[in-house]
């Protein structure tokens, strides 16, 4: 990953946003106290591309209010990423909690954004377990990015596997 910059992401982030060398994660505190971190953590799950999986931490586990700021300061984080890298961004719901679906809420209010727009391909989607949980995946990807078609058709493949259930007639032929 190409390094971002700082001063072009603080330009724009009502929040300041330092870099932690040593995780290798972006940081920042809300006006209520909550720290933030966002991570690139590359990704080898699309092999046609270069890819990225996206994680936002609240890293103190505290309860954070609904803060628009928040979300203006990822953003601006994220902006920085595509504007550095022709890369997609994966997105996984955390599930150990069992808030997945409330994340994927909040990740759509945040980047919903970019289902609107003309830039980006933003590709939420639906990943059942062997219970027939849902799990929550997107994609993130510019539409000039040069694999656009091959890094989309492979999530949507690899989704789709994920998907399809195993044949479980044993029908053989004696």
């Amino acid at each position: 990953m190409k390094e971002l910059s700082l001063d072009t992401i603080n330009s724009v982030s009502p929040y300041k946003v330092e870099y932690d060398n040593a995780n290798k994660l972006f940081k920042f505190v809300s006006d209520y106290h909550v720290g933030f971190s966002v991570a690139f953590d590359e990704n080898d799950l699309l092999r046609s591309g270069e890819s990225y999986q996206f994680a936002l931490t609240n890293y103190g586990g505290k309860k954070s209010p609904r803060d628009n700021k928040v979300r203006t300061t990822v953003l601006a984080i994220v902006e920085e990423f595509f504007s550095k890298n022709e890369a997609a961004l994966l997105y996984i719901c955390e599930t150990g909690d069992g808030m997945q679906k409330m994340r994927n809420r909040l990740f759509h209010f945040w980047f919903g954004v970019y289902s609107e727009s003309d830039e980006y391909l933003f590709l939420p989607q639906v990943i059942y377990d062997e219970e027939d949980n849902e799990n929550y995946a997107a994609l993130i990807i510019r539409r000039d990015n040069p694999k656009f078609n091959d890094l989309v058709t492979e999530f949507t493949n690899t989704i789709t596997m994920l998907n399809s259930k195993p044949d479980t007639n044993n029908n053989y032929m004696l």
